[in-house]
């Protein structure tokens, strides 16, 4: 390192450190790094023991001898990660909320966070239930959002109650919504484009969560390098008597228990200096009890008059299995990424046969089994200083079995007989979907960028069907600071297999589960075009800020529900449909201050049930459908979120909430819930305890600070079977050592 870059070194070093910008975090007797945060740059300590540190940095800064400070230069890992998001897969515009490590770290319930619930401080995201999968909206659309890791697309679930990535691997994340780039097919409602950890210091850390409802979640990372392999893996078992949304307004649920286990592995093999292979594993397995009311009323047609609805036993188990490789090659004009994936994902509703009959006329025992494999491809060619063209390509084949056993009553001419019988509705399927881009950037001013592509999709399923969809946006920076971006997408969007298997109605004919409405035309894939303009702006004193609009119209519009006791999705399309909205976000970050806000105000309308007509179990409500506009129980009209925190030392504190103006609910989705707001909070503090540097780490924190009783979705819109509330106070401990 040259003279003037080392005093340049020491004395960004020690401005930082006099201004009380950073927290200097003295570790390891025998001379281990130092970290400042909140710098621009990485820098490091040497020589420097962990007991002359510590008492070090409890003087005043005039009073101590800095250390020598090295630049800590990029690693090839960091390198690739960045070739990677700039040219392979840019985010030209679409609107995107980024957040990193320290972000996660500093939400109230940290790395304990559940991913989903980590979405939910994004403008333009709303809460919904864990039925719903996943328990959010991006701007009032269904399930419709992909998740993406290091640039590759995992696949799609079968409807599992639980979230399957944990947010402890994360390096940074960001939701991407509005006019999307082409290199992003099939699910658009929003892309959570996660980036891992680049470098992996040798160790990790375990950590035990415990609180309300008897949760108990120990967890583990570990990470570290060998050669030119870099390794990081994540694992947690968890149990709770709160694994769902209550179905009652009470603080403690009935039958809401759950049992789940997680693994995320991650390697990455340096192969010279300018490629890498890559290979990710991952596993969920869930087991959920389903929540009981107290006083339900049996519907009289099987079994006792008289019986105690808090003594119903159903169940569901969940699987979800992916295995990921990866080859990246990274040159001075041409970038490339192949990527080999496969998925096995399930999900078992075991009913309680009795009781289901006595309740409900009709016990369904429901296995969704779906095996997926598929190749993935990205690249890019620098043509120029000024322009950038890139191609790919997706294809995935998926097969699927959906099973369901009913148990019903016979049914003649509206006589119910006590006698069940069973009846196997058993439908396998093997579907192929297969996409490919074209798209070039060109930088035609210093400040002004187009991005102009196209894709191309085919999916055969139960139907088929294709699209050539043409995507435009323009990104200009008229000044330092500032970025305008304005896009149009066409989106092709087909049904999730699983979800829209049909249903062979003949079966169920005089019985309790015959359709009232004997229409079973098949799921369609989605049409739309989105129009997205956006605006950016960093301000003085650490403040950002920006405002975003949408209007998206779309036909055959998709949409699920729960039509019945079993926990499952079903599919369905409206012949028309439109959503339209505005967001705007506040960010700030000094010293050890973090703060944002976000909110949104959004319209999304639907006409015209057009596909599954069986599942509506209401004439009238489908009649009024055929020719009204009416919300899509997914909507919400407002959603806001906030939050907090601070760093001083080895202590913190964190505060964060939500407001939402209460989800569609009532004949048609003509009415909405009650509007809520729910505050979390949590404090803590870390030492050194043991004299080898590594950190202790004690957090506690509370959710739903103010104990507000709210409803989530009410039973009686389209598509809802039973009520959820959202959870009541609860209070966790978090204890993490490092090692």
């Amino acid at each position: 390192m040259t003279r003037f870059a080392r005093l340049a070194a020491v004395f960004s070093a020690a401005t930082a450190f006099a201004l009380g910008q950073s927290t200097l975090i003295w570790a390891g007797e025998q001379g281990q790094a130092a970290s400042l945060d909140g710098s621009s740059n990485t820098l490091s300590a040497r020589s420097l023991s962990g007991t002359a540190g510590a008492a070090a940095a409890s003087k005043p800064a005039s009073a101590m001898a800095m250390p020598e400070f090295t630049v800590q230069a990029k690693s090839e890992y960091q390198k690739l990660d960045e070739a990677r998001d700039m040219r392979l897969l840019p985010k030209l515009g679409a609107t995107a909320y980024g957040m990193d490590q320290k972000a996660l770290q500093a939400l109230p319930q940290g790395a304990n966070t559940p991913l989903d619930k980590v979405l939910l401080q994004a403008p333009g995201v709303s809460y919904d239930s864990a039925i719903s999968n996943p328990d959010f909206h991006v701007r009032n659309e269904y399930a419709n959002v992909q998740y993406r890791v290091n640039g590759i697309q995992l696949p799609d679930g079968v409807s599992a109650l639980g979230p399957v990535l944990e947010t402890g691997f994360v390096g940074k994340l960001s939701l991407l919504d509005g006019a999307l780039p082409a290199q992003y097919g099939l699910r658009t409602a929003g892309v959570v484009d996660i980036t891992t950890k680049a470098d992996f210091d040798q160790g990790g850390d375990v950590d035990v969560y415990a609180g309300t409802w008897g949760t108990l979640s120990p967890s583990f990372q570990v990470g570290g390098h060998a050669g030119s392999t870099q390794y990081f893996f994540t694992g947690r078992y968890m149990q709770s008597q709160q694994g769902l949304e209550n179905a009652m307004p009470t603080a403690d649920p009935i039958h809401d228990g759950t049992t789940q286990e997680k693994f995320f592995g991650y390697a990455s093999t340096l192969l010279g200096d300018s490629s890498r292979l890559t290979y990710m594993a991952g596993a969920f397995v869930g087991q959920f009890q389903i929540p009981d009311v107290s006083g339900a009323e049996p519907m009289g047609d099987y079994g006792p008059a008289s019986l105690d609805s808090t003594r119903i036993n159903d169940n569901e188990y969940d699987q979800f299995y992916f295995g990921v490789l990866a080859l990246q090659t990274h040159g001075d004009r041409v970038d490339t990424q192949w990527s080999v994936y496969s998925r096995y994902a399930a999900i078992h509703f075991v009913p309680d046969v009795t009781m289901d009959l006595a309740y409900n006329d009709v016990a369904s025992d429901v296995s969704r089994k779906s095996l997926l494999g598929g190749v993935q491809f990205d690249g890019s060619d620098r043509l120029t200083d000024a322009q950038t063209l890139r191609v790919g390509l997706d294809l995935s084949a998926e097969e699927t079995h959906v099973d369901d056993v009913a148990t019903v009553l016979p049914d003649s001419g509206g006589t119910i007989s006590p006698d069940p019988e069973a009846l196997n509705d058993y439908t396998p399927k093997l579907g192929v979907n297969a996409g490919a881009y074209l798209q070039d950037e060109w930088r035609m001013l210093q400040d002004l960028t187009l991005n102009v592509g196209l894709r191309f999709d085919q999916m055969d399923q139960f139907t088929t069907g294709n699209q050539l969809s043409p995507r435009v946006a323009l990104a200009y920076k008229p000044f330092d600071g500032t970025t305008l971006h304005a896009g149009m997408a066409r989106y092709f969007t087909p049904p999730m297999q699983a979800q829209s298997t049909p249903s062979n109605l003949a079966l169920f004919q005089n019985t309790t589960q015959q359709p009232v409405i004997p229409q079973d035309d098949p799921a369609l894939p989605e049409r739309a075009t989105y129009y997205d303009v956006g605006w950016d702006q960093d301000l003085p004193a650490g403040f950002s800020t920006g405002v975003d609009t949408y209007y998206k119209a779309s036909t055959d519009t998709l949409d699920d529900g729960q039509f019945g006791q079993a926990v499952v999705l079903e599919q369905f399309n409206y012949a028309y449909g439109y959503s339209e909205g505005a967001e705007l976000k506040l960010n700030f970050a000094r010293r050890g201050l973090r703060a944002y806000a976000n909110a949104s105000c959004e319209t999304t309308m639907v006409e015209d049930i057009v596909s599954n007509e069986y599942l509506i179990d209401d004439p009238a409500e489908f009649a009024y459908t055929a020719d009204h506009y009416t919300p899509s129980s997914d909507s919400q009209k407002v959603s806001a979120s906030w939050g907090g925190s601070y760093h001083w030392r080895f202590l913190f504190a964190s505060l964060d909430g939500m407001y939402g103006s209460g989800l569609a609910a009532g004949f048609a989705n003509e009415q909405n819930s009650p509007a809520y707001a729910q505050w979390n909070a949590a404090v803590g503090a870390s030492c050194a305890p043991w004299g080898d540097g590594k950190p202790l780490t004690l957090r506690v924190s509370a959710n739903n600070l103010f104990d507000v009783s709210y409803i989530l979705r009410e039973a009686d819109g389209i598509g809802e079977f039973a009520s959820q509330y959202g959870p009541r106070r609860a209070v966790f401990t978090e204890l993490t050592q490092q090692f």
